[in-house]
C-alpha cells in the first residue's frame, strides 16, 4: 500500500473522491424519484357475488340419458359482465368418476394449477404463467375419479392489469386516473355461465353447486412515492459494500504482505546480531592474547 501510494499519491484522494460522487449520484437518483415521480399506483375494489343451486329460483335440469347410461345436472348463470375477471365453481356430493363441465361463449382462461395451493409437487408449479399455460377455450372439463368435491378456477383475461391493482406511467394524476381506468375497463360478453354435471348411472342424489364471480372496479390512484431517508441509507450501505469488496482483499493481501516483511526483518535482525555477537571486540582481543604466547 506504501508503494503504491507512493508511485500514486493522490490514490486515497481517488477513492474517496469516487466514493463521495458514487454517493452523490444515488443520493440525487432517490430524490429524483421522490419530488418527480412519473410512476402512480392503482387500486381496484373486488365485488365478489355468490350464486348457489340450492337457492336459486330455478332447480337445476336433470336428464337421464339411458343410452349412456349418465345422468346430467345443468345449471345457468348470468354473471355481471362488467370488469368480470375471476369465475369460480365448486361441486360437491359428486359420484366417483363425475365430470364438472363449464361452458362460456365469450372463451375462459384455466387451467388445473391456476387458483390452487402450491404444494410444489407438480414440476409446472414452480414457473406456472397461465398466459403461457392456461387454456382459452369455450368449454372446460374437470373430473374427479373418486368423487367427492370438484374445484373450477377461470380468469376473463391474463393481462394482470385488471385485477389486484397495477401502476401506469403519467404526467400527473388526472392522466393517471385516467390510464387506470382504461387498463381496467373491460367487458365480458356474453357472461352466461352453463354449468354441467355429468354422472355414471341413474342418479336422483343432486349434487351441490355454488358459483362465485369477481368484478373489480376502479378504486383509487396515487403517485408512488418512497421513503427518502431509508433509500439513501440502503444507498449508502450498498456503497459501502462495493468498496469493501474492492478493497478488503486488497488491504488483506497487504497486511499479509506487512506482517511476511516483519518476520524476514525479525529473522534477519536475529541473524545479525548473532554474527556481531560472534565477531565482537572482545572476543578478537582475546584470540590476539592467544597469538602472542
Amino acid at each position: 500500500m506504501k508503494k503504491a501510494l507512493a508511485q500514486n499519491p493522490n490514490l486515497l484522494r481517488t477513492l474517496i473522491g469516487l466514493s463521495l460522487t458514487l454517493i452523490f449520484m444515488l443520493s440525487y437518483a432517490v430524490y429524483g424519484a421522490t419530488v418527480s415521480p412519473s410512476v402512480y399506483i392503482y387500486q381496484t375494489e373486488p365485488t365478489v357475488d355468490q350464486y348457489n343451486a340450492s337457492v336459486a329460483d330455478q332447480n337445476i335440469e336433470r336428464t337421464y340419458d339411458a343410452d349412456d347410461n349418465t345422468t346430467t345436472w345443468a345449471w345457468q348463470v348470468i354473471a355481471d359482465d362488467s370488469n368480470l375477471t375471476w369465475v369460480n365453481v365448486t361441486a360437491t356430493d359428486l359420484a366417483p368418476g363425475a365430470v364438472l363441465r363449464v361452458t362460456n361463449v365469450a372463451k375462459l382462461y384455466s387451467h388445473e394449477l391456476l387458483g390452487n395451493t402450491y404444494n410444489l409437487e407438480n414440476p409446472l408449479e414452480e414457473e406456472f404463467s397461465c398466459a403461457d399455460l392456461c387454456d382459452h377455450l369455450s368449454v372446460h372439463e374437470r373430473t374427479t375419479e373418486e368423487g367427492g368435491v370438484i374445484e373450477f378456477h377461470a380468469l376473463t383475461s391474463v393481462d394482470p392489469a385488471r385485477r389486484s391493482n397495477g401502476s401506469v406511467f403519467a404526467a400527473d394524476l388526472a392522466e393517471a386516473e385516467q390510464k387506470s381506468r382504461a387498463a381496467i375497463k373491460y367487458t365480458h360478453s356474453p357472461s352466461i355461465l352453463r354449468i354441467e354435471i355429468i354422472e355414471d348411472g341413474n342418479r336422483t342424489t343432486q349434487p351441490s353447486i355454488s358459483v362465485e364471480t369477481v368484478n373489480e372496479a376502479f378504486g383509487s390512484v396515487a403517485v408512488f412515492s418512497v421513503d427518502a431517508a431509508t433509500e439513501f441509507l440502503w444507498a449508502l450501505a450498498a456503497v459501502v459494500g462495493c468498496f469493501s469488496m474492492v478493497l478488503i482483499p486488497s488491504l488483506t493481501v497487504y497486511f499479509a504482505a506487512r506482517a511476511k516483511e516483519k518476520r524476514d526483518e525479525a529473522k534477519l535482525e536475529l541473524a545479525k546480531a548473532e554474527v556481531e555477537a560472534a565477531f565482537s571486540p572482545g572476543d578478537v582481543g582475546n584470540d590476539d592474547d592467544i597469538a602472542t604466547k
